[in-house]
């Protein structure tokens, strides 16, 4: 079972959806939020976990100050287990689910709405896919002119960020590889 690791919910341990479903390790969770305090860490800031599954990251985030968290998943039954990991940590209140198709989400959120984005898909979900959904939401603006975005990937797909995003670094955990990359600075975004 995985547990919120530091924060707020520290020590609570969440519940994972039966099937379908590949939560981050708590090993590589612990590497994200450490990565991430050299981008600015997530207090205070909106934090969008897409492809959420239980809610693993996305809780901790929340229980390390992040301001809000918004959730995207579109299986029934993880969503049924995203809510009950909701109230749990009792963060009722603090978050946003979205229960449809990340690209739909996409167009509905704010412009410059976004400090953090996540993105945990199945692994068997193509890279080409993954990069089109990433494109609806800089095309749509929403993330802000200092995000980070972070894709979970297995190590042995091979990764490129969409025109819009350029790569910060990439790091390897056993099977698992997190890519971490910002909007690119020359404006090309979208």
């Amino acid at each position: 079972m995985p547990r919120i690791i530091a924060g707020r919910a520290g020590g609570l341990q969440i519940a994972a959806p039966p099937v379908g479903t590949r939560p981050t390790s708590d090993r590589v969770r612990e590497a994200l939020f450490s990565t991430l305090e050299s981008f600015g860490g997530v207090q205070d800031r909106v934090f969008l976990d897409c492809y959420a599954g239980s809610g693993a990251v996305g809780l901790e985030a929340w229980s390390r100050g992040a301001a809000r968290v918004i959730f995207v998943e579109s299986s029934a039954t993880a969503v049924r287990a995203l809510r009950a990991n909701v109230t749990r940590v009792r963060a009722v209140g603090a978050v946003e689910i979205h229960p449809r198709d990340a690209a739909v989400v996409a167009q509905e959120l704010a412009a410059g709405s976004v400090d953090v984005l996540f993105a945990d898909p199945p692994y068997l979900l193509p890279a080409a896919k993954l990069a089109e959904v990433l494109r609806s939401f800089l095309t749509r603006g929403v993330l802000t002119a200092d995000a980070v975005v972070i894709v979970e990937r297995s190590r042995r797909d091979p990764w490129q960020w969409p025109t819009g995003l350029e790569a910060l670094q990439e790091r390897h955990y056993g099977e698992t590889a997190l890519h971490y990359a910002r909007l690119a600075r020359d404006g090309s975004n979208g």
